[in-house]
């Protein structure tokens, strides 16, 4: 019993860094098409608007991102409803990206920082802080599927059902036999 929920938790494990590294990849790709994106804009058309530059450049790489969780990182949890799927994503990608544009429009406008690359800067903190959100979000929320459907993991309940029953027995095993009818002594009595 132990050492199949000993595996449990090693397959767990397993599968949790496994995710953890293709969202990692997914989410490099990404990080190079919004700062790459993003990076052009504040030098190039969008030069006075270094917030929108960001959104702009999140928004693509949201996109992408979307795509590339959907049909690699998580596609074993996809939901069968894609719709549904797509507006979690784009909900969560919003709190993101407002995270990371709110990172550079807080340097600009709250501590008056004019330097474009102290400006990017700042918003690649955003988005070191919004990856954490984001994965956690995609991982619950977005692509949640139960892991019974993952052949690794079919047998959940299973383990699960079997623990709990060990240890209801264990705990009948250890539990004082029934009181019968005691009678009381008094002090002196025999």
């Amino acid at each position: 019993m132990i050492n199949s929920l000993a595996d449990r938790i090693r397959g767990l494990a397993s599968l949790f860094w496994r995710e953890v590294a293709k969202f990692g990849a997914v989410g490099g790709v990404a990080f190079v098409i919004d700062n790459g994106l993003t990076f052009f804009l504040m030098h190039g058309p969008m030069t006075d608007s270094e917030a929108k530059a960001r959104f702009v450049g999140a928004s693509v790489a949201t996109l992408f991102s979307w795509v590339a969780n959907r049909l690699w990182t998580f596609r074993h949890r996809r939901q069968a409803n894609v719709l549904r799927e797509f507006v979690m994503f784009i909900l969560i990608n919003g709190i993101g990206i407002g995270i990371s544009t709110g990172f550079t429009a807080l340097a600009k406008y709250s501590f008056n920082v004019t330097d474009k690359n102290m400006l990017f800067a700042a918003g690649v903190v955003g988005i070191l802080v919004a990856t954490v959100v984001r994965f956690f979000a995609y991982r619950f929320l977005v692509f949640n599927n139960e892991l019974d459907q993952e052949p690794e993991f079919s047998r959940d309940h299973e383990l699960i059902e079997l623990h709990h029953a060990a240890a209801r027995e264990d705990q009948v095993g250890d539990a004082p036999a029934p009181t019968e009818a005691r009678t009381i002594k008094k002090p002196g009595q025999a």
